[in-house]
Parts: C-alpha cells; structure tokens; sequence
C-alpha cells in the first residue's frame, strides 16, 4: 500500500468519528504546496550526478510548518506527502504550535563523501531557500541526515536571509542546538513505553522487547529502555537481526555501533544472529518496537506477530489492514504520531530558544519533553477509552479537532 493512502485511511476512520464531510475531509487532507527540485552536484571524480529532492509543505494553520529532510533511496513524492501530513497531527497532538511539512532526497547517503553529500544539501538549499525559514517552514535531521547536514543547510540558507540560526533545528550544540535533541526521539520513544506498560499492567523487568532498526531512534530507545530495567531481547539493522533471550547487552552494542563503519551491528558476536526480517516475528516478545522504515507491518505478516502492544517508533510501520487485524487481536498500538512525537517536540524547543537567544540546560529539555509528551499520552488515552476507540482514532481526533478548530478561528473554512 502506497504511504499517503494508508495516512488517508488512518484519517478517513477518525473523520467518521467527528462527522467531517468529504469537502473538508478534502481540504485538511490536501498539502498547501507541494515542490520538486532537480539536484545536481560535482562528484568527487568530476562526474555530474543528479538527484530528486522535494519539499511539501501540507498545513500551517496553528503555526509555522515543520518537517524533517530525509536521505534515503526510497524518498518519493507521495511519501513525503505522507509524512508531511502526519507531521501536521503529529504537532498537534502533543499541542506544538506547528503545521506539518517534509522534504528529502531520493539518494542513498551511503554512497556518498561526506564533501559530497555538503554540496548536496547546499544545492537543495539554492532550490527551496525562498520556500523555508524560521516564520514559515522549519527542517530537521530525518532518516539519511544529521547534526552536520542542519549546519550546511543554515549556513547556505543564511547566505541568501542573513543570521537566523531558528531556520532550522537539530543542529549541533555548538551551533545553537539544543540539548537533548539528538536523543529526543529514541527518549521520547522510551518514556512512552514506560507510561503505556503501566497502563497495562506490565512490570519492566517482566517485559520483553523488541527494536526494529538501531539507527538514532532504535539505539536510544533501547539504551533508555534497558536502563529502565526492560530486557531488550532483540536489535536489528540492514545487517541482521541479533537476539538474545535472557536480554541482550546494550551497552556493548552501542559501543560496538560506534566502533564500526555506518554504525552498523555486523560482528556483534554476544547473541544470535538471525534474518534481519525474523525480528517482527519472534516469539516471546512483549513489547516490539518498528524503528526504521515504513510500511513493514503488513496483511502478510500481521498474524504471526507475538507482540501484546507495538509502539511505532518509525513513521507509518503498520499499514491499514495489519493494523484492523491486530487491533481484532487485542495487540495495543501507541501510534507514531504520538510515539515518535519526541524529537519535534525537542525542536520546538530549540527554535524557541534560538528566537529567545537563550539556552536552556539538559535537564530542563528533558524534564520539558517528559511534560509534554505525558500531557499528550493522558489526553489520547482517556479519550480512547471513554469511546471505546483505538489509540490511534484517538490521537487522529485529537490532531484533526485541533487543526479544524484553528482554520475555523483563523476564518480559512
């Protein structure tokens, strides 16, 4: 299933809840722009190579949008469609005062220098400068990028609008970053599953779990989970899935994950190593935890997953069917626009410091995203089970009421 239309699905079924009709169903679900760019760049062999990259930027009616920029092979227009409109509840949902956006490139950053991918993003950068700024749409690191290639992005864009460091977010520290930022997501992800275990009366050292991808999200989660006390039975990246039953040693795979070529787990050697794919389904897992790409929980494989609940640390990682399955077996999904909602809410905090020009400390960040994030946890739970509904209806109501009710006081429907 294509991504905007499993985001549409999603959307579809919380409408009927709130009685929207197809004309305004129409206009929250269309992006308000939507842009395609040729990126051409000097290889380091003096070769010419040409890429696609995209901005779509789908709602700013409670606020500025903001987005992520990806780097991956698989970027496409309809799914940053997606995640550009799953980015507009995900901000209201946890009540940042942001509309949705995204953008990315269709390359594989693998496969290139690190001088190459900066004259990358500088490119994409003279592409989309006059479409993006710290008023109207705001980026961040996504899959492929990171701290470095914020730092491009602001110093190209800031050769065209002068200082703003507030035009875009997840920078380095050094570079008015804020604290805290990198780990957000992953942190975000653990202190959710924390709250939702206890919500259903899971002890943690009884609670077995399960990540899906080990990238920045995955390997935070699970530091922040198995310092919690969980046992992480299983990890996995592009390279395999490592499993250890009584509970893996995180600390040694994230030191292993730093010593290696793309951070990537090949050669951890203190487990079993299995199909990267055999995660999903392994028996015995309590908790599982999809950490990387969408679209990887499907009508195929829904059955044979194990899990009691799955928190949905990446975007969009079980599609429409598989998630009526699970739901008709009594699985409990924290939704992503919920559960990864971490690391935009850490970005609104750095955009607010960076319009106050002022720096707040670690401390304060996290003690911040724990507030918000339970804020948000507390609202979509309750009104889950006042009306019998899925978390995920829940928290889809709860952003689209949000959004509707800003256009209705702004005049725009």
């Amino acid at each position: 299933m294509r991504a905007f239309e499993a985001t549409r699905r999603f959307f579809h079924t919380a409408a009927e809840h709130l009685d929207l009709n197809a004309q305004a169903r129409e206009a929250m679900l269309m992006a308000s722009r939507e842009v395609r760019v040729q990126v051409s760049i000097e290889r380091d062999d003096g070769s010419l190579a040409t890429f696609v990259g995209f901005r779509v930027q789908h709602d700013n009616s409670r606020g500025p949008m903001k987005g992520g920029l990806r780097y991956h092979p698989e970027v496409n227009l309809d799914e940053t469609r997606s995640l550009a409109s799953l980015m507009t509840w995900k901000t209201a949902v946890v009540n940042l005062p942001y509309g949705g956006a995204k953008g990315g490139i269709g390359v594989d950053p693998r496969s290139l220098s690190q001088r190459e991918m900066e004259r990358l993003t500088r490119v994409f950068v003279d592409q989309i400068h006059d479409i993006v700024g710290p008023d109207t749409d705001i980026p961040a690191p996504d899959m492929g990028t990171d701290h470095r290639v914020m730092a491009w992005f602001r110093n190209q864009w800031e050769k065209y609008h002068g200082f703003n460091p507030a035009v875009i977010t997840g920078k380095p520290v050094e570079e008015y970053g804020a604290k805290g930022r990198e780990e957000a997501t992953g942190r975000g992800v653990g202190t959710l599953t924390v709250k939702l275990t206890k919500r259903l009366g899971m002890k943690p050292e009884a609670t077995s779990i399960a990540i899906q991808g080990f990238g920045n999200v995955g390997s935070h989660a699970a530091k922040f989970l198995s310092e919690a006390q969980f046992p992480v039975i299983a990890i996995s990246d592009i390279t395999g899935t490592y499993y250890r039953k009584e509970g893996l040693d995180i600390a040694a795979a994230l030191h292993h994950k730093l010593q290696h070529p793309y951070g990537l787990l090949e050669g951890f050697t203190e487990c079993e190593v299995l199909p990267t794919d055999a995660l999903l389904t392994l028996p015995n897992v309590d908790i599982l935890i999809p950490a990387a790409l969408g679209g990887v929980i499907t009508e195929k494989n829904a059955k044979q997953i194990s899990a009691k609940a799955i928190i949905e640390a990446a975007n969009g990682p079980v599609d429409p069917d598989a998630d009526r399955i699970l739901h008709d077996h009594g699985v409990t999904i924290l939704p992503d626009i919920l559960a990864n909602a971490g690391g935009v809410t850490v970005s609104y905090f750095e955009w607010v410091q960076n319009r106050q020009h002022y720096r707040w400390t670690l401390d304060r960040v996290r003690q911040e995203l724990d507030r918000t994030l339970s804020e948000a946890f507390e609202h979509v739970w309750q009104n889950a089970h006042e009306r019998d509904l899925s978390l995920r209806t829940a928290a889809y109501m709860i952003g689209i009421t949000r959004v509707r009710r800003a256009s209705e006081l702004a005049g725009l429907t």
